[in-house]
């Protein structure tokens, strides 16, 4: 069989032949054939492997050229979706086109015409998830070093910190997962950190799974099943093999992971490869009644900056809402009062046209001159609220009292529930007989159905002393609502 040499090869060959002849002229024939001939055999391997390697070159930038020709289509999208209506998450998207398949999408958290540019992100839409990309997914190999930290490495977002901050207080859940594969390479050692990772706002965190702590453990710390019962982490084993620690990142106030961060992995025999799983978002806060805030408003779309009403604790505020800004930004709501709204507005005024001498009774009038809303009831004498909020009432008349030498006396009460909460009286001697005024005010903080009225808490009546009035009117009784507590008038409708 006859066996042909590339141009390489032969050359290659040809020195060989010489070199051979020179440095092996004790070896007979046979032998320097046969060691020329594996020579020659290591020559090939050598230019088959770079024949491969000049093929994954070309691949590769093949490769690169496709994900700038990607990169260009995106941002000529970028530019035209901006006139577009764009959702803010991939579940707003869903919602507004159900048979929207798993993929790439446009969506703009911090809302459209404001903010931030739109970004590019995968929708999952069998969990309605927003999935933001980094340039770290890929397994990445630290190297060798020895020093706490020494190797770090800066994560780059397809979205700007804004835009991830918006989409994180627009999703009920967001999280990230985060794997280090290690052999020999602890993230602690004698309480000294080796291993660390920076949240959004480049601070320093020490867990690797779960909620926010400032202490260091993963996840198997938490389950407590790390390969050695007294380390937090499995890479922080002594164990001659290799390990993993694996664990999802669920505080979203702190995320997304900026920064990783490893060391002590100076050994030949040490090896540390992490890998980030992508920033995800899943739902959406539900907005339910009355929007309490600018940041509920926000929430439900939003994006008009300017005087808005929101439901407060008990009364309708008015606020201003800059959504140029994010919930979580200083001056994103600014206070600037009540709303004097009243869902059944109430007064009234009543007077008497006779006198009135029974005690314990509340007082009954004749004379209706003003009855908003229905709420007081001449016959009985008895208001009822008729919603929680503040009141106001007016009392004032006159007592007749009768020729006596002593001192006599009329006591009037303001009553709630059968409670008396008020009182004013008269006094006085007369040789005549005599008319004295007497008069009460209150502001009361009343529950729908309470009840308001006045009556004689006492007087002489043995002696003539009474209440007194005629067709002209001396006994007045007269109240309005100043403030509704409307949240509480709103819970019972």
């Amino acid at each position: 069989m006859v066996r042909y040499l590339t141009a390489p090869v032969l050359a290659a060959v040809v020195v060989l032949v010489a070199l051979t002849c020179s440095a092996d002229a004790a070896l007979n024939v046979e032998e320097q054939l046969q060691l020329l001939q594996a020579k020659v055999n290591q020559l090939e391997a050598q230019v088959q492997q770079h024949d491969i390697l000049v093929e994954k070159f070309a691949r590769m930038e093949r490769v690169l050229a496709e994900i700038q020709n990607e990169q260009k289509t995106s941002s000529s999208t970028s530019s035209s979706v901006r006139g577009a209506s764009i959702p803010r998450t991939c579940k707003e998207a869903q919602s507004g086109d159900p048979t929207l398949s798993s993929g790439m999408y446009w969506i703009d958290p911090d809302g459209q015409g404001i903010g931030d540019s739109p970004i590019y992100v995968y929708c999952d839409m069998t969990k309605g998830s927003t999935s933001i990309l980094h340039d770290s997914e890929l397994p990445t190999d630290v190297g060798h070093c020895m020093d706490p930290g020494c190797y770090s490495r800066s994560i780059n977002y397809n979205a700007s910190i804004k835009q991830i901050a918006a989409l994180s207080q627009l999703s009920s859940e967001c999280h990230q997962s985060i794997k280090y594969d290690c052999n020999f390479a602890p993230i602690e050692l004698n309480d000294v950190a080796f291993g660390w990772w920076n949240d959004k706002d480049g601070n320093s965190k020490y867990f690797w799974s779960g909620g926010n702590t400032d202490n260091h453990t993963c996840q198997c710390g938490i389950d407590k099943n790390c390969v050695e019962t007294y380390v937090k982490c499995n890479c922080d084993a002594a164990a001659p093999v290799k390990l993993s620690d694996e664990g999802v990142i669920t505080d979203k106030n702190v995320l997304p992971i900026t920064r990783l961060n490893f060391g002590r992995t100076q050994l030949d025999t040490s090896s540390g490869v992490h890998t980030l799983g992508r920033f995800e978002c899943t739902g959406q806060v539900a907005i339910s009644g009355m929007p309490r805030s600018c940041e509920d408003l926000w929430r439900i779309g939003h994006t008009m900056s300017g005087l808005y009403s929101v439901m407060g604790a008990e009364m309708v505020e008015s606020v201003y809402c800059d959504f140029t800004k994010l919930p979580s930004d200083a001056g994103f709501q600014t206070f600037i009062g009540f709303e004097d709204i009243k869902s059944s507005p109430t007064y009234f005024y009543v007077q008497k046209t006779s006198s009135f001498n029974q005690t314990q009774t509340p007082v009954p009038f004749e004379i209706e001159k003003v009855n908003i809303g229905g709420a007081m009831n001449l016959q009985t004498g008895k208001f009822t609220a008729p919603r929680s909020g503040t009141y106001f009432f007016s009392l004032s008349g006159i007592a007749y009292i009768p020729v006596s030498s002593t001192r006599l006396g009329l006591w009037m009460g303001l009553y709630v529930n059968g409670i008396q909460i008020g009182r004013s009286h008269v006094t006085d001697s007369s040789s005549t007989g005599d008319y004295e005024t007497y008069s009460q005010q209150s502001t009361l903080n009343l529950q729908a159905g309470d009840l308001v009225w006045i009556e004689i808490v006492q007087h002489q009546e043995s002696t003539g002393v009474y209440l007194y009035d005629d067709p002209w009117h001396y006994t007045h009784f007269n109240g309005w609502i100043l403030q509704e507590h409307i949240s509480n008038t709103l819970n019972t409708l």
